[in-house]
């Protein structure tokens, strides 16, 4: 029976992993993991026998990832990392996501520069999935803010999701043999087409496996205001589809500010989802006062969830795999902070509290009941 609730904690200078009972009242913190190496992007997969994964970018060094089988007690480096081919011209810069696949040791793995890599045995080797790596529109890609990131990748038998900035939404129907773009409603800001065929900057997804059809999507927003070629685009930033990713509608009305970076649906309610809303030009709180935004409606309407942040004076952003919420019966959210705290909201995300407030900056947070 999962008695445990663990959390591994992306930062700049390493992982760390939390760890607690169910209730949740107390979490005992142990690394860093890769001490002094950013780590973007952590996985644990709770399946048989749990795994925990994270990825140590070191730029002088190279790329690792590294696994735990005892959640995350001890890691050691994988046989190998993902890495282009020497033919191919590209070289590795990051590691932006790490999810599982199909069979028991089956992983995806998305890159910098934008790029997709598959294991079948738990991270020692990989193979460069080409239909997107070496897809079409692949050249014409331009580095957003964070760099030219694969950081979501979302499975539903054979349909695979990927999110890419500056890409956009690209989407599979066989496995990952074919790969399309799918940005029918998903707005750019910052080019002279309001809605172009790809090169959006998505900056994170989400579903929930009792609504297969339905994807959310946080984007780039904050055009509102914007004046220049093409006009003002609002409402842009947060969007949902109800046809598997093949149409897009907007979801932000209600919401502070359309821009942000994660989002997340409730475990057990495919119509409650998460998101945190940020200042778009400051990429900070709005009005100096953090707050998380609940959907119980699959986003037509939005309540704002601050009970125990501060109220004034904050001024941190929390990044696209910032924000995680465990399955537990009474779910907890969690998110990192890029001052170093790590705040917990439990009843669904009634009340909040910090569990840590030292940390390094957080890259991401991912949660899991083993």
């Amino acid at each position: 029976m999962a008695d445990r609730v663990v959390l591994a904690i992306g930062t700049k200078k390493g992982l760390f992993v939390a760890e607690s009972n169910k209730a949740r009242k107390r979490f005992t913190l142990r690394g860093p993991f890769g001490p002094g190496i950013p780590v973007y992007s952590a996985h644990i997969d709770a399946r048989s026998t749990p795994r925990m994964y994270f990825s140590s970018c070191n730029p002088f060094f190279g790329m690792k990832v590294m696994r735990s089988t005892d959640l995350g007690k001890s890691f050691k480096e994988t046989k190998s990392a993902p890495a282009f081919p020497k033919e191919d011209g590209r070289a590795l810069a990051n590691i932006w996501s790490i999810e599982s696949g199909s069979g028991k040791k089956d992983l995806w793995c998305g890159v910098e520069p934008a790029s997709l890599f598959r294991s079948s045995d738990a991270g020692d080797t990989w193979d460069m999935v080409s239909s997107i790596s070496n897809h079409a529109h692949a050249r014409q890609w331009h580095p957003g803010n964070g760099g030219l990131c694969m950081h979501t990748i979302l499975t539903d038998g054979d349909r695979v999701h990927l999110g890419i900035s500056t890409g956009g939404h690209y989407m599979s129907e066989d496995g990952g043999a074919t790969f399309q773009a799918s940005n029918k409603g998903v707005g750019a800001g910052f080019a002279p087409d309001p809605y172009p065929e790809f090169g959006q900057c998505v900056h994170k997804m989400a579903r929930h496996d009792d609504a297969p059809g339905r994807i959310y999507m946080q984007n780039h927003g904050g055009w509102a205001d914007w004046d220049g070629p093409g006009g003002p685009r609002p409402g842009i930033g947060v969007l949902r589809s109800d046809d598997y990713g093949r149409s897009w509608r907007s979801i932000a009305a209600g919401l502070p500010s359309d821009f942000g970076f994660p989002i997340v649906v409730h475990p057990q309610d495919p119509d409650t989802v998460y998101v945190m809303p940020l200042a778009p030009m400051t990429r900070t709180c709005p009005d100096e006062a953090p707050a998380v935004w609940r959907s119980e409606n699959g986003g037509d309407s939005w309540k704002r969830l601050a009970k125990g942040m501060p109220r004034k004076a904050s001024f941190f952003t929390v990044q696209r795999d910032g924000m995680d919420i465990d399955r537990t019966k009474s779910p907890a959210l969690y998110f990192g902070t890029t001052t170093g705290q790590l705040w917990i909201g439990r009843e669904g995300g009634e009340e909040w509290d910090c569990l840590f407030d030292s940390l390094p900056p957080i890259h991401c947070v991912k949660v899991a009941v083993v």
